[in-house]
């Protein structure tokens, strides 16, 4: 069997100058061209447009007026694709539609969104979006700052190409990128069916990267718009970090897709499909690429092989490299095998040495020593960095790093091997990862503002006061809460009280009807404090916050929680 190249070329011939003078693999570059920014017409009534963000706002008139489905990043996104609909139909918009809880966030340049326009979307999109722009707000804003490049610079050598499903997260001429997310009006669970715009409209749940996907079939157009079916290798493992995607629900939503017959192919990224028989041709080349990955890891778990030899293993046979949605340009399958198994398993492996590892630090300054000491491993990462072995280059290098002791040209011998590795890379990904990475052992990026976990603005403005403030057990410091057994409520504006009852090192949320110390205001300060604007003990101090109860006791409650605006 014959294997495409895997991860990254061991050929720097494959690295090219781009455009705008950066280092990349041949196909990263090549990629960027189907993301030019352009309105497809699909058909008579459906057009999708594509480049004008990360994701494609796609329309579809009806005898009533157009469907809007997906809205983009920010307010500015949608209200670009808007106005260039108006060049090609003159059909109000009268309904929207979300494919998933991702791409949502232009709806308020939709004037009567929500109001009189209905907004149709998964039950969870709402959600899934508070929790991570909550619970998981810095792991989520550092893994998108990895995966999209968006602190690259747009041109030179590590500048950003693309990443994978779009040209760039956001386009420069939209800021300042205001959100406006809108709950959906009209939620869905299940497949059912409805008439908009005078269309008949079918939604089937299909999990994909977001357990919100929905599969939108418009029968009497033979279109199909979806998020299911990418142009790259769909991504099992994003490098950003989120939930485990089940290829094997997946691969129910693909063969859901396939059976509809469309004629016409639309995809929340890249550019549509025409041609009934090309359309199932790429669908089965794309769920077989899910079940390939799927089976022949659950193979080698059953032969009990260790993650890394799993990686090693299963690679992608070269009739998937030919596929038009197939090619490793967003992530790459060794990942995908690896985070399958995890999904399957767990983290274990079998591997002994990976039952009790010692921590990083302590495991790299042993092998650093037993190597021969810090020169000797550096030598040899100088010799695996010019003998095109990569991997073991930023094994080792990873080592010296890890130390305690690492020095700074330890830093920069291991930031040449992971950007040699972003450079010589299909994925967008990857090479997103690696340069942004590479940047920061350097010391030209510095990523620590994303290693403090504050919650945006917004998202505490659109959780409202009791999502919010329950949302605080994740920052309770087991250090600083020993011994304490106290209760806070937070009495808001609005009327609504919620607490949280400190003991035994967590944080219970409560309704705060029984507590003795309660803190008065409003949400916008509230916002303001939980993003890191302003502390409490300021809002206390300019009258924003009012206090009833022991202000001692309520400091040493709020000075448990790992929030630099609780802190003293």
């Amino acid at each position: 069997m014959h294997h495409i190249a895997a991860s990254f070329s061991s050929d720097s011939d494959d690295v090219i100058i781009g455009p705008k003078g950066q280092l990349a693999h041949r196909d990263h570059i090549d990629h960027t061209a189907q993301f030019e920014r352009h309105v497809h017409q699909v058909r008579e009534g459906v057009w999708s447009i594509v480049g004008n963000g990360l994701s494609n706002q796609n329309f579809v008139e009806g005898p009533g007026g157009l469907i809007a489905i997906d809205t983009g990043e920010s307010i500015q996104e949608m209200a670009w694709s808007l106005d260039a609909m108006t060049r090609v139909t003159d059909a109000p918009v009268v309904a929207v539609i979300y494919t998933h809880s991702h791409y949502v966030g232009g709806t308020a340049a939709i004037s009567g969104a929500g109001d009189h326009i209905a907004i149709w979307g998964h039950e969870r999109i709402t959600i899934n979006r508070q929790r991570t722009g909550l619970d998981l707000s810095a792991s989520a804003t550092r893994g998108a700052v990895h995966q999209f490049g968006l602190l690259l610079d747009s041109d030179g050598p590590d500048g950003l190409v693309n990443i994978g499903l779009g040209e760039s997260f956001r386009r420069a001429d939209h800021a300042p990128h205001e959100v406006g997310f809108i709950p959906p009006t009209e939620t869905i669970d299940s497949t059912c069916s409805a008439t908009i715009a005078g269309l008949r409209v079918e939604f089937t749940p299909a999990p994909s990267d977001a357990d919100d996907s929905l599969t939108i079939w418009f029968p009497e157009l033979e279109t199909a718009i979806h998020n299911i079916a990418w142009p790259a290798l769909f991504n099992i493992f994003a490098i950003r970090g989120e939930p485990y995607r089940d290829p094997a629900v997946l691969v129910t939503g693909l063969d859901h897709l396939r059976s509809l017959g469309a004629a016409h192919l639309v995809c929340a990224h890249g550019v549509p499909i025409s041609g009934a028989a090309d359309i199932d041709t790429e669908l089965a080349l794309y769920r077989d690429s899910i079940q390939f990955m799927w089976d022949q890891t659950v193979r080698g778990v059953n032969k009990d092989l260790t993650v890394a030899e799993l990686a090693d293993t299963v690679q992608l046979p070269e009739v998937f490299h030919r596929g038009t949605l197939t090619r490793q340009l967003y992530g790459i399958a060794e990942h995908h095998v690896r985070q399958i198994h995890h999904g399957l398993v767990g983290w274990f492996d079998g591997d002994e040495g990976q039952l009790f590892p010692l921590v990083p630090a302590e495991r790299s300054a042993r092998l650093v020593a037993g190597f021969g000491g810090s020169e000797a491993v550096r030598s040899q990462v100088r010799d695996a960095i010019s003998g095109d072995d990569l991997r073991w280059a930023i094994e080792l290098g990873s080592w010296l790093v890890r130390r305690h002791e690492a020095e700074p040209a330890d830093r920069m011998l291991l930031a040449e091997a992971v950007r040699l590795i972003g450079q010589r890379t299909t994925s967008a990904n990857v090479r997103n990862w690696c340069i942004t990475r590479a940047l920061e052992l350097e010391g030209s990026l510095d990523l620590d503002r994303f290693r403090v976990h504050l919650f945006s603005r917004g998202a505490v403005m659109d959780a409202g006061p009791t999502t919010s403030v329950h949302a605080l057990r994740v920052l309770v410091d087991p250090e600083a809460s020993h011994g304490v057994n106290e209760e806070v409520a937070f009495s808001f504006s609005d009327g609504t009280t919620v607490g949280l009852r400190l003991r035994n090192h967590i944080a219970v949320p409560t309704d705060g009807q029984e507590a003795e110390h309660v803190l008065s205001l409003d949400l916008g300060t509230w916002a303001g404090i939980c993003s890191g604007r302003t502390s409490v003990a300021s809002a206390i101090d300019d009258g924003s916050i009012t206090v009833t109860g022991e202000r001692y006791r309520i400091d040493k409650v709020l000075a448990c929680f790992d929030h630099p605006s609780f802190q003293l």
